[in-house]
């Protein structure tokens, strides 16, 4: 009787390796495809949610401005100063607050508070600085805080009843009407980049809610 050999031929072997490259291929590409949707859904919700708290931040400090019935006392500053960057908005005033900044410190309720963007060529951050005990006489000082990364913009408007302005200098009898703030995240690869805008209207603070935020217009 003739035995006859079993196995594959060498075109079923080249078939098979072909088939096989090319699942692999395609499975790789749907992990690297789902990494890449999974990095950019977290970033996303982690940038939203620093732009968020940063915003929720700023506005409970500006309802909580410090008020006196001499204008001297009572301080708000808002600067903008042109760097390789671009623009960049400075935002300088007396809030009230219960919360002590340094545990067993003596310290006022009043604070000088301050917000800028630093922004060099690799970092852009947003900054807040809290002074206790504010002093005229003496160099602005305080605790420096990051309190939100990868911030492309942040832009301070404000209204004095006629017209919007970008700066309000410290020779400034009276308070803005309003004031607006707009927070807005670097653009990931892909997507709408995170941002919160927000009014604060001094005129309604002492008698109602003085933020309005661009969800409530919505």
């Amino acid at each position: 009787m003739n035995s006859r050999k079993t196995g594959f031929t060498l075109v079923e072997v080249l078939v098979a390796s072909t088939i096989g490259t090319f699942v692999a291929l395609v499975a790789v590409g749907t992990l690297r495809a789902i990494t890449a949707s999974s990095e950019m859904v977290e970033y996303s919700i982690s940038a939203a949610a620093e732009v968020r708290f940063a915003s929720n931040m700023i506005a409970r400090d500006l309802v909580n401005l410090y008020r006196d019935e001499n204008r001297k006392n009572t301080k708000l500053i808002g600067m903008v100063e042109e760097s390789e960057q671009g623009s960049i908005s400075y935002l300088v005033f007396y809030t009230v607050s219960r919360a002590k900044a340094r545990i067993g410190q003596p310290e006022g309720d009043v604070y000088e508070v301050e917000y800028c963007l630093l922004k060099d060529e690799e970092e852009s951050v947003l900054m807040r600085r809290l002074w206790p005990n504010p002093n005229e006489e003496d160099e602005p000082g305080g605790i420096l805080t990051a309190i939100a990364e990868d911030i492309d913009i942040f832009e301070v408007r404000f209204f004095d009843g006629e017209e919007w302005s970008s700066e309000w200098p410290e020779e400034m009898e009276i308070l803005p009407q309003l004031i607006e703030v707009n927070i807005v995240a670097k653009v990931p690869s892909r997507g709408e980049p995170a941002m919160e805008s927000f009014i604060v209207n001094f005129i309604r603070s002492a008698v109602g809610s003085a933020v309005t935020s661009e969800s409530d217009d919505q």
